[in-house]
Formats: C-alpha cells, structure tokens, sequence
C-alpha cells in the first residue's frame, strides 16, 4: 500500500527530525494500516495517556491524506501502547458490567473520547443482559453508563 508506506518515510523523518532514534514497521491491524514505532524513549513519544501519539498521528494522516485524498486512516502505535490501553479499556468495562449486574445499578466510566466510547461499546454489545448508554452532549470526552436490561 503506497500511502502506508510514505506514511512509515514520513514518521520516520518526523522522528528523526525531533531528534529521536526508533525504528518504524508497517503492520496490519484488525482497525487498518498501522505504524509501531519502536523506540527505548517510548514514554516521551507517548505522552501522558497516548496524547503525543494523538499528536503524531493526526499530523501523519493530514500529510498523507493531503497527496492521497483517499487514503485510510493510519493508526500510529509505540510499543503497543494503543493495544495494551484498549484492552485494559475492554477488561474495566467487562469489571463495570459484571457489578452493574450484581447490584442492579447503572456504572458510570471515566470521560471517554469518541473512539475509546465505541471500543466500550463493542466490547459489551455481545452481553443481553447490558446495555450501553452515552448521553448527548457537546464535549468531545464523555461518560458511558453501563446498566443491566
């Protein structure tokens, strides 16, 4: 795929130019086209909470798409942060489910951003006796209550 691959050369220089030493490898992933940045300074790449990796990401796929308008989005992952993240997000949710069941009481999550939001929701759309719920609302993080049916 042409556009993942100018994707890897333009993250690499990125890196290179902000001075850090990692290597870049295109992998597929059940989400689409990604990049695993491997670096020994991977905390100061992530970010507290993926921020920096948001960061680099959205820059990566504005450059990209701007010479492939059609190109998908480029997940960008260091030291499988973005795995490790998602199923601790599917494991607490799973936990929320398991003691709004037991208790008969809706649970309420973290604010989550949209992307987080439907990871929760996939991960328990498969439980008939749970239901997910996001209120409506302007804020870009927003809370997912977990309630039994």
């Amino acid at each position: 795929m042409e556009a993942l691959h100018e994707a890897q050369q333009v993250l690499d220089t990125m890196l290179g130019h902000l001075g850090f030493a990692a290597t870049v490898e295109e992998q597929d992933s059940e989400e689409g086209p990604a990049l695993q940045i491997t670096t020994a300074e991977s905390k100061f790449l992530i970010g507290r909470n993926g921020e920096r990796l948001d960061d680099l990401q959205f820059l990566v796929n504005k450059i990209v798409q701007k010479q492939h308008p059609d190109a998908p989005r480029i997940r960008v992952d260091c030291e499988s942060f973005r795995v490790r993240q998602e199923e601790k997000l599917c494991e607490e949710a799973r936990e929320l489910a398991a003691r709004a069941k037991d208790s008969g009481k809706p649970m309420r999550m973290k604010p989550l951003n949209a992307y987080h939001r439907r990871i929760v929701h996939n991960a328990l759309v498969d439980d008939p006796d749970i239901e997910t719920f996001s209120p409506r609302s302007d804020d870009r993080m927003k809370r997912i209550e977990i309630r039994p049916k």
